[in-house]
């Protein structure tokens, strides 16, 4: 099916942030409540928002916390990357007059710090980021808002992410999902309609 718009997480999707996103948090986690978690352990933060992970872990300062972690996370930059093959697939995709767009669980500060700096900001139409809505991802609102702005229905866009709050968001919003595998570890439990091994794959699939 052809979709006139395409909608992308950031996070495990557009930018490979695990190991900056999981360290930084390990760090914030030492500073706040003086003891250490395994990486695994801290998987589940991947994809939501960072307050609701700090929440999770039982941190009473989120305001401090988050600040300290988005302080941390600079420190890992040289660790964070675009995935290969997504500079061309944007590219392709945006002269084949595909509308693209981002949602994400950054706060539109994160996104500026955090994605700007990557240079590919120019071939999104539309940025939705976690405090532009009252109940960010996995709750449809992000994905509401999208259409809502771009008035468009949600048979006419695709969202494509690597984790489980990215397929609640679409579910519920009622449309597409498609599974970056690329960035995806556990596929258990996630519905999706398409599954993307690559950005290639999306390319060749809707860049023709």
């Amino acid at each position: 099916m052809k979709y006139k718009h395409i909608i992308f997480d950031i996070d495990g999707t557009l930018l490979d942030t695990e190991y900056a996103v999981l360290h930084s948090l390990q760090d914030t986690i030492i500073q706040y409540s003086h003891r250490k978690i395994s990486l695994d352990e801290l998987n589940f933060a991947l994809g939501i928002p960072g307050d609701v992970a700090l929440k999770n872990i039982g941190i009473a300062d989120v305001i401090g916390a988050n600040e300290f972690w988005n302080y941390k996370m600079q420190e890992y930059r040289q660790h964070t990357t675009l995935f290969r093959g997504i500079c061309e697939m944007l590219d392709v995709l945006h002269n084949k007059g595909v509308v693209l767009g981002v949602v994400t669980s950054k706060t539109r500060k994160e996104y500026e710090t955090d994605f700007v700096p990557y240079g590919i900001c120019d071939y999104f139409n539309t940025i939705i980021c976690a405090d532009d809505v009252v109940n960010p991802k996995p709750a449809p609102d992000p994905l509401f808002a999208y259409l809502n702005i771009n008035k468009i229905l949600a048979k006419e866009t695709i969202y494509i992410g690597d984790t489980i709050y990215d397929s609640l968001c679409a579910n519920q919003a009622g449309i597409d999902f498609g599974l970056a595998l690329w960035g995806c570890h556990n596929q258990q439990g996630i519905e999706c309609k398409y599954k993307f091994e690559t950005p290639n794959v999306i390319t060749a699939k809707y860049g023709k």
